[in-house]
């Protein structure tokens, strides 16, 4: 695993208040946050921020036009934060992205590089948006991958069941948080249901 790195996708206030579905998705997060530090896995968070004002997304961009109008993701409004729950700690990685993907518009793949991370173990909201997208792009890098499917949220429950189940698993390892922690930090105790 020392190639590895979790990676923690657009957890942000705004998002969480919108998507979050009661069913203790921040605690399994923070459980796989946790357990990565514990086996030594960096943590690595992404967030996506757009300058204030209109003039950052072209008009053809649908997806991102409509977070714009909702009033999500406007760089340095205290809904585009990391969520308190899952905070990344001093010295962690924080990657601002402008657009769906982990690799849109940041600096990431140097990030990547940089630290030799040749497999990205995929957590964030939406399935269907940045894990979709970032899964993708990292799939043309030759990057390997795993998924932790109860580590990833989305509006639509049906949208992340096939995608979970159905189409992700023919492109990457797709696991449960309890799963890959067996893997990863066997010692680190199993995630309470609620």
């Amino acid at each position: 695993m020392a190639d590895s790195a979790l990676v923690v996708m657009d957890v942000q206030r705004d998002v969480v208040e919108i998507a979050d579905d009661g069913s203790g998705y921040l605690s399994r997060l923070r459980r796989a946050i946790d357990g990565a530090r514990a086996a030594g896995v960096p943590v690595i968070y992404v967030v996506m921020a757009l300058r204030p004002g209109e003039g950052e997304v072209g008009p053809r961009n649908k997806p991102i036009n409509h977070v714009v109008q909702a009033g999500l993701f406007t760089e340095g409004s205290p809904g585009t934060e990391i969520h308190p729950a899952v905070a990344p700690r001093p010295g962690d990685v924080v990657v601002t992205k402008r657009r769906g993907s982990a690799f849109s518009g940041s600096d990431f793949d140097l990030v990547l590089r940089s630290r030799g991370i040749h497999s990205l173990v995929l957590t964030g909201i939406a399935t269907s948006g940045v894990v979709l997208a970032t899964l993708w792009r990292a799939i043309d890098l030759d990057l390997g991958l795993t998924v932790l499917t109860d580590a990833c949220l989305d509006t639509d429950p049906e949208v992340h069941r096939m995608l979970t189940e159905k189409l992700f698993p023919q492109w990457a390892d797709t696991v449960t948080v309890d799963d890959w922690l067996h893997t990863v930090a066997p010692n680190h105790p199993p995630v309470k249901q609620s």
